[in-house]
């Protein structure tokens, strides 16, 4: 997807007030001309539906990171992840806000170009290197979930061990996989063609919700049921009763937090889904937005309070590893994950391809060969480092603990003190004062995740792996 030749004709959709207008000053390189009616968006009209903006924007939030959320409120209690689930849903629909505000004030769509006019050249950069490096590092989680879980899958589809027979080898899927169905959709123009295949990649992910709830219904309590869950090797130590807590504390609190404060990740994908939004505005986006997260939070908290009330204190950080592998029902569940993983890919690598293309050839027309040729070099890069890269994980993991907090937070809130006007909003008004603690919190959850990921290597563990 790229942005179009600039347009100086249009109008303000749904009575969005235009600042620039008041203040045409504060845009001199693109401020009308007298007796012009100034544009709001400086690209095409999109007509990608209100349902389907809604499936990719949910699409680009649901990550990996929905395996492990049972063991986070494993380790922080029931009642207190989900205040503080909903406190991060909330922080993500601000950050949301605070990005189309921006995006309303300049008439500008492009997560780069508002780096750009918040802080020159060398914001532009920064925003468009921060955006590659966090989705390349997502597409790269995404494609080891399947490298290591398909064989197992596939394998015991067919009986036959996943080690034994060179077809059923991890790189070779990714390969196939990355071929056949990553490199067709990530080839499409618009973001908004994805929008099928997004609401396909919920329906799996719904499947693997219900499936949650059915086998609680099902098995009850499994603590100690050996036939319905993999051999777990927990400490002494461990509370493993059939109750649970509604607030707890422990050492592992401390690294489940900040992946939770993750979990609503979607930012690079916003301002390319507001650029296709049909009749776009920053009402109706914000709604798109609100609706995403909303259902998201819904099926982020179902899937950890019923996969915590099957497990208990004895959850793993992969929920499904819980359960019996030769169970039919789980291997369904585990494909369609596997599935939904792959339909995630594209979303990813469209703000990927857009940055790069805000980056390099800013005033450049579409061209396919150039669009084709970006979509081929990243998914090459990123199967390269899956399948020759064993630490790959642990690097965007380092990448991830600084980029996922610039994303939410910390950009969003320069970018509304610099780009918002003092004659719209003064500099000590509520609104920029709160999108300055804004920024600083995630400055704090910067540093609360690499020390963390640090203290990780230190001491050898792995925990749970976000979105």
């Amino acid at each position: 997807m790229e942005l179009q030749d600039p347009k100086m004709n249009g109008a303000l959709p749904g009575g969005a007030v235009d600042y620039r207008q008041e203040h045409e000053g504060f845009l001199p390189s693109h401020s009308p001309s007298p007796g012009r009616k100034p544009a709001q968006f400086m690209d095409f009209e999109g007509k990608t539906s209100f349902g389907m903006s809604v499936f990719n924007l949910s699409n680009a939030i649901m990550g990996s990171g929905i395996l492990g959320l049972a063991y986070a409120m494993a380790h922080t209690g029931v009642l207190f992840f989900l205040a503080l689930l909903l406190c991060i849903a909330l922080l993500s629909s601000y950050s949301i806000h605070l990005l189309l505000t921006c995006a309303g004030v300049v008439g500008i769509r492009a997560y780069e170009q508002l780096g750009q006019r918040a802080l020159g050249p060398a914001g532009k950069v920064v925003v468009a290197a921060v955006i590659c490096l966090h989705n390349v590092g997502a597409m790269s989680s995404y494609l080891f979930i399947i490298k290591s879980e398909l064989p197992l899958v596939i394998g015991t589809f067919l009986d036959m061990d996943p080690e034994g027979d060179w077809f059923l080898k991890g790189n070779l899927l990714i390969i196939i996989v990355s071929v056949l169905i990553i490199l067709p959709l990530a080839l499409m123009r618009h973001l908004g063609y994805l929008g099928y295949t997004s609401g396909l990649s919920l329906t799996c992910m719904l499947f693997f919700l219900i499936s949650v709830i059915y086998k609680k219904f099902q098995l009850g309590c499994a603590i100690g049921h050996n036939e319905t869950a993999v051999e777990r090797k927990s400490p002494p130590s461990l509370n493993t009763s059939c109750e649970a807590q509604m607030f707890t504390a422990d050492s592992q609190m401390f690294y489940t937090v900040p992946i939770m404060a993750f979990a609503f990740v979607c930012h690079p994908e916003v301002l390319p889904i507001y650029t296709e939004l049909c009749r776009p505005s920053k009402r109706r986006m914000q709604a798109v937005a609100n609706v995403s997260i909303g259902a998201m939070f819904c099926m982020y908290a179902l899937t950890a309070t019923f996969g915590y009330l099957t497990f208990y204190s004895s959850v793993e950080a992969e929920m499904l590893h819980m359960y019996s592998q030769q169970d039919l029902l789980i291997l369904c569940v585990r494909l369609a994950v596997l599935l939904a993983v792959t339909l995630t890919v594209p979303v990813v690598l469209f703000p990927i391809r857009r940055a790069l293309q805000q980056l390099l050839f800013p005033s450049k027309a579409f061209s396919w060969p150039r669009h084709v040729a970006i979509a081929l070099i990243l998914l090459v890069l990123v199967n390269v480092l899956v399948i020759c890269v064993p630490t790959i994980r642990d690097i965007f993991g380092v990448i991830g603990s600084t980029s996922a907090p610039s994303l939410i937070f910390i950009l969003p809130s320069v970018f509304y003190l610099r780009i918002v006007p003092s004659e719209v909003e003064p500099l000590y008004s509520w609104p920029k004062i709160l999108a300055l603690c804004f920024g600083i919190l995630g400055v704090l959850f910067m540093a609360i995740s690499l020390g963390f990921m640090f203290a990780n290597w230190a001491t050898g563990q792995s925990h749970v792996s976000g979105h």
